[in-house]
C-alpha cells in the first residue's frame, strides 16, 4: 500500500492493482482450438462492421478450386456468431490440413439470416468487387484471395465492405 500526502486533503491510501492486457475472445464453436495454436486453422480478423448488430458469417473454400469460392454448396467450413457488443470479432475455423485456403465473411446487419442491401462482406486479401461483379457472379484473381495455411493457426483480417452505389466499400471510404 501506497501513502501519498496531498496538499491540505490529509494524507491518502491506494491500492496498486496489477494490470492486465485484455486478450480478445475468440468466437465460435472451434474457438478452443485456435486459442491452444491447436491447427491448421484460420483465426478471421474481422474489420470495420458498420455498427454492432446482427451476426457474421464465415465461410471457408480450398484455395486451389476457385469453381467452389464463395458458393455455399461447395464450402468447408461455415460458422456463424453473433456480434459482440464490443471488442474485436475473432472467429476461428479450422482447416482440413495445411494448404492454400480463400475466407469469405458475411455481415447480416439485421440478423434475419438473408442477404441484404445493407449487409456487408468482405474476402480474405480484402479484394476490390463492384456491385457488376456481383450480379455476374465473376470472382476476383486467385493472387487477391488465396493464402496458405501452416500446421499452426494463420491470423487474416478481413474488412467487411457495404454497398454504397456501384461499389462495395468500406465504412467511411
Amino acid at each position: 500500500m501506497l501513502k501519498f500526502i496531498g496538499f491540505g486533503l490529509g494524507a491518502v491510501s491506494l491500492a496498486l492493482v496489477p494490470v492486465t492486457p485484455v486478450q480478445a475472445a475468440i468466437l465460435g464453436p472451434d474457438a478452443a482450438r485456435c486459442a491452444s495454436g491447436n491447427g491448421p486453422a484460420v483465426l478471421v480478423k474481422v474489420y470495420g462492421l458498420k455498427a454492432r448488430a446482427g451476426s457474421v458469417r464465415a465461410r471457408t473454400y480450398y484455395g486451389n478450386q476457385p469453381k467452389s469460392w464463395f458458393n455455399k454448396k461447395t464450402m468447408l467450413k461455415r460458422t456463424q456468431v453473433s456480434v459482440p457488443a464490443n471488442g474485436a470479432v475473432e472467429i476461428c475455423m479450422p482447416v482440413p490440413q495445411p494448404g492454400t485456403y480463400v475466407v469469405d465473411i458475411r455481415h447480416d446487419l439485421n440478423g434475419n439470416g438473408d442477404s441484404d442491401r445493407a449487409d456487408g462482406a468482405g474476402a480474405s486479401g480484402n479484394p476490390n468487387i463492384s456491385l457488376f461483379d456481383f450480379m455476374l457472379g465473376m470472382k476476383p484473381p486467385a493472387s487477391k484471395v488465396v493464402f496458405s495455411v501452416g500446421s499452426g493457426v494463420t491470423a487474416i483480417g478481413i474488412t467487411v465492405k457495404y454497398l454504397q452505389g456501384g461499389s462495395f466499400k468500406a465504412v467511411g471510404a
